[in-house]
């Protein structure tokens, strides 16, 4: 963002500290004004048609800019994808387990991937592991829904399930 003699205008709109518009001026008269009040004139608007410049302390201004930028970053939540492995024949104890953990991480808002490996002659029986899948998502309905439906890649059900909006 050009400052005081950088702006590549011969003449300025300038608007000042407070707000007040002071009118069109010529660049060496506005950046005169802008230091004797001890401040800095900044392009604010360059496509305008004569640029807008506004008299305020610089170092404040990208100061105040970086701490926004900051905030804005630090409250973005990323959503990460973790993965679930269950099996055709996972006993009722450790799908209770599994579940726990997708409940937690659908919780924190992360999408959850459950992958469900089919061994040798299991693959005989897919249709069993088709029962694990809607049993799960049917069991964690009230905090995601799934976004890609279970479908047979190779040995492997993939089914990824996302969290519900608030």
């Amino acid at each position: 963002m050009p400052i005081n003699l950088e702006i590549e205008a011969s003449n300025v709109r300038v608007v000042d500290a407070d707000g007040t518009q002071i009118g069109v001026l010529p660049l060496r008269e506005a950046v005169s004004r802008a230091e004797a009040q001890g401040l800095d004139l900044v392009l604010m608007a360059a496509k305008a048609n004569p640029p807008v410049c506004k008299i305020m302390d610089y170092g404040k201004y990208k100061y105040e800019q970086s701490k926004k930028a900051n905030l804005a970053k630090k409250r973005q939540h990323v959503t990460q994808v973790k993965e679930v492995k269950v099996g055709a024949n996972t006993d009722s104890h450790d799908m209770e387990v599994k579940l726990r953990n997708i409940r937690k991480f659908l919780s924190q808002g992360n999408k959850v991937k459950v992958s469900l490996r089919f061994r040798g002659r299991e693959m005989a029986h897919t249709d069993r592991g088709a029962e694990q899948m809607k049993l799960i998502a049917a069991r964690v309905e009230d905090l995601g829904k799934p976004e890609k439906m279970p479908n047979l890649e190779g040995r492997q059900m993939v089914m990824v399930l996302a969290p519900q909006k608030k």
